[in-house]
């Protein structure tokens, strides 16, 4: 991946439909020369739940891309960056559903985790058949949701077996009626009208069948719970079991598929969670973690694959540098939330301290301001005060924006859902300047697309979402007439200028040479390459900046 280009980030029905209307964006001549690549999100390929990071398998996803779709971007020379869940997979998937159908029998039995298997001698059994681990073996846990992650799954036999599930999971019941349960049991016609009312009312009140409170005629509850149970229909995102040899010919053959649909860089999304063992943390277990990945990398050199590992983490625990001592790029998360510190407060002091540590430590860095999860907290502990941290979160808050926080734990933010726009307080002058400034930062920069068109706060896309639905605050997707609207708009113009400008001066660019000034409000950046400079000045008081050149 060329470290020097600007990156659109999007999925693919971001912009119109499908991918064939990013391709016609990217073909305007307003767009000439402001982008280098592309970095689709999975929903290209053939995925259910959370918008794409479910995979079902890494087949394109037909209603929103093809191959000719990416032969056009190789002929415009847009090169390619797309995803690869180290840690899940679909219950979708052929593997989970053969086990589904085969259970024991199935070849692909350990492709996943299974828990009691896993926690066999370091826990107890618990009444409703998953193993509890020991209080020494969950504190170590770093847990993404409520309760423990698994989700019990029906065999063929009849039982039900917990596998590991880290994040989203979904259970569906359909709306019973009389016949359902006439037809299985031999409760009567009447009753069983009673009874599925009585059912269908709690299960869409959120509760679970066991939770489901059969008053006068709790002495139909088993019949009715079997019904109720073959009925159910499974979405989740089930671990991968890394010690399984199938596990790791599905890796090498998923980045092969991704080499030919032209993939010259491939995210490694929850890379950090797919190394388990009782005893050590289930998230950046050392060393099991960087073993993992030093034998993906083994598999992707071979295709001109370069790798991008996508981890969360905070400053203090240094991970980034670790990332680098090992040869890998890195995600600077510490970019979007030190911007915004810095504009509303008007100091460089914490923006320079990490520009420092980027330029003495050699670090390869992709960053960005927005993109499709939200504005990161938790990884700038260490970085910048935590009582700076809560009150850039109490400003975003007020803009609209919206705290996640992890396992219930309000003292321990890990991201705002925001656009950047908004959380900027919608005004462009703070928009361009933090794009300009994210442009000249040390690395590549990559662009969401509701950035480039100054997307606001959607929270009715929240409300349509549901319990869980937060994210869709930042993901509005935009019809072509609303794309082309905003090409006319001075916000959108203005940032395809610098784009533009960071992608064709000769100053930037492989053996460029970066210089700092700065104090108080003010800050300084000029690179220089072969006698070339560009200089931008810039005021974090008055959001004003300059670019100055010199051929």
């Amino acid at each position: 991946m060329k470290i020097d280009g600007c990156m659109l980030n999007a999925y693919p029905d971001s912009i119109g439909q499908s991918l064939q209307d990013c391709v016609n964006l990217l073909k305007n001549p307003l767009l000439k020369d402001a982008i280098h690549s592309f970095y689709i999100l999975p929903s290209i390929f053939n995925s259910d739940l959370d918008r794409g990071f479910s995979i079902i398998s890494y087949d394109l996803n037909e209603a929103f891309a093809n191959t000719d779709d990416l032969a056009s971007l190789k002929e415009m020379g847009i090169a390619l960056k797309l995803d690869f869940v180290l840690n899940h997979a679909s219950v979708l998937s052929k593997q989970f559903q053969d086990i589904l159908e085969n259970g024991e029998a199935s070849k692909y039995k350990d492709f996943f985790v299974d828990w009691n298997q896993f926690w066999t001698g370091y826990g107890t059994m618990t009444d409703k058949g998953y193993i509890k681990p020991d209080p020494k073996y969950l504190k170590g846990m770093y847990i993404r949701k409520p309760g423990l992650p698994l989700l019990m799954v029906p065999m063929p036999d009849g039982t039900e077996k917990p596998y590991w599930n880290t994040f989203y999971q979904e259970t569906q019941y359909p709306d019973f009626d009389a016949q359902d349960f006439t037809y299985a049991t031999d409760i009567q016609y009447t009753v069983a009208e009673r009874l599925a009312g009585l059912v269908n009312n709690a299960l869409n009140e959120g509760k679970s069948p066991e939770e489901i409170d059969f008053g006068s005629y709790e002495r139909h509850r088993d019949e009715c719970m079997k019904v109720i149970k073959s009925r159910r229909r499974f979405l989740g995102q089930m671990d991968l079991n890394v010690q399984s040899p199938l596990v790791w010919e599905f890796y090498e053959d998923t980045l092969k598929k991704l080499a030919q649909f032209g993939a010259e860089t491939v995210r490694l999304d929850a890379f950090a969670y797919a190394s388990k063992e009782p005893g050590a943390r289930n998230f950046l277990n050392d060393s099991g973690t960087w073993d993992i990945l030093e034998k993906i990398r083994f598999m992707a050199d071979k295709l001109n694959i370069t790798l991008l590992p996508e981890i969360h983490a905070e400053y203090r625990e240094k991970v980034h540098e670790r990332l680098a001592e090992e040869g890998y790029m890195t995600y600077d998360f510490f970019l979007p939330g030190l911007l915004i510190h810095a504009i509303e407060n008007h100091t460089c002091k914490y923006l320079l301290h990490w520009i420092s540590d980027i330029q003495s430590k050699n670090l390869l860095t992709v960053n960005m301001l927005g993109c499709h999860d939200g504005i990161p907290l938790l990884d700038l502990r260490g970085l910048l005060p935590d009582e700076e941290i809560e009150k850039t979160i109490e400003v975003i808050v007020q803009r609209g924006g919206y705290v996640k926080d992890v396992q219930g734990d309000k003292k321990t933010y890990y991201q705002v859902n925001t656009t950047y726009f908004s959380a900027l307080g919608e005004q462009n002058d703070k928009m361009l300047l933090a794009r300009a400034l994210q442009l000249f930062m040390p690395g590549k920069p990559q662009i969401w697309y509701l950035d480039l068109f100054g997307g606001k706060n959607d929270h009715e896309a929240i409300k349509r979402a549901g319990v869980g639905g937060h994210k869709e605050i930042n993901r509005t997707n935009l019809t072509v007439p609303d794309v082309e609207s905003a090409l006319n708009e001075e916000l959108t113009a203005k940032q395809l200028e610098l784009l533009r400008f960071r992608n064709t001066n000769p100053a930037f660019g492989t053996g460029a040479k970066l210089s700092v000034e700065g104090e108080g409000h003010r800050i300084c950046l000029t690179w220089e390459n072969n006698g070339y400079t560009a200089r931008l000045d810039a005021d974090f008081k008055t959001y004003e900046y300059n670019i100055t050149i010199n051929e």
